[in-house]
């Protein structure tokens, strides 16, 4: 095998770098590519091979003019780069192998229940808006659902509000204003609790008005946000709320329902435990 057909290999403190640190997590692999032509001196064409892409396309995502969404894109530039796990995990991927409960190994591509990787709520819009034109029901769990429901021209209102087409049963989830949780988000944010908390009630209010068009309840929750999710019958959008990001900043992961696939089940299983605890408001 030549040495451009060879993965790339950079030393593990090149991975530590703040700054491609929060490229990972930002799924900026424009930004991945040009660490990788610094640190190890090499060309788009050798990137290009050593991730399976066209040379053009390495161009394109190095100047900004493409962005990549694909799993197996993902995956495949994290085994061409060899990213080590933690760098991996950055990026929203498994480690190379991981060890099962009987101490044999898997690959993640064993569990194909997550389907795509989107950067960002903007990237996965239309897929989202599209699988909610049809869907009979919709699950959210949101911190205030602005974007999302509350406002007019927001992700998910139109398909929602739209008469014959509207899912038979909305539930959303909302952080409870009363909730030490919401004080605590709203300075992970930048923004007063009492600002906030106006915005969960007025959320509320503008969601009653969906209730002349379909089955809607909406819910308060308590504990910290940390992960946003949008079901749309058996589709999942899972994204995450963290520190100094707003959920539809976060990547997005499309996660279908398998047979045994864990992640469906788990968020699913969470957002039933929270709508059974929280107090009905809608």
């Amino acid at each position: 095998m030549s040495t451009g057909q060879l993965p790339i290999e950079l030393p593990d403190w090149t991975w530590q770098r703040a700054g491609i640190r929060e490229a990972l997590r930002a799924r900026d692999m424009g930004a991945v590519f040009r660490h990788v032509q610094q640190f190890g001196g090499v060309s788009q064409a050798r990137i290009a091979t050593a991730t399976g892409l066209y040379q053009a396309r390495v161009n394109e995502i190095i100047n900004g003019r493409r962005e990549v969404a694909l799993l197996d894109v993902f995956e495949r530039i994290a085994d061409g780069l060899c990213l080590p796990d933690d760098a991996r995990h950055l990026l929203g991927l498994a480690s190379k192998r991981e060890a099962g409960a009987t101490g044999k190994t898997f690959e993640l591509a064993a569990f194909p229940e997550v389907v795509r990787v989107y950067a960002s709520q903007a990237s996965a819009a239309e897929e989202i808006q599209r699988q909610a034109d049809t869907a009979t029901e919709v699950d959210v769990l949101a911190v205030r659902g602005f974007g999302l429901l509350a406002l007019n021209g927001s992700l998910l209102r139109d398909a929602v509000a739209g008469g014959a087409g509207a899912p038979r049963r909305l539930r959303l989830l909302l952080l409870d204003p009363a909730a030490p949780a919401l004080a605590r988000r709203a300075a992970e944010i930048g923004e007063s609790p009492a600002s906030l908390a106006d915005g969960v009630r007025l959320a509320e209010a503008r969601l009653r008005e969906l209730t002349e068009v379909c089955d809607v309840r909406v819910y308060r929750y308590r504990m910290l946000p940390t992960w946003r999710i949008i079901r749309l019958d058996t589709t999942m959008f899972v994204s995450a709320f963290d520190a100094g990001w707003e959920g539809h900043e976060s990547a997005v992961y499309k996660v279908v329902e398998t047979p045994h696939g864990p992640l469906y089940r788990g968020c699913r299983r969470m957002f039933e435990a929270l709508v059974e605890d929280g107090e009905r408001t809608v």
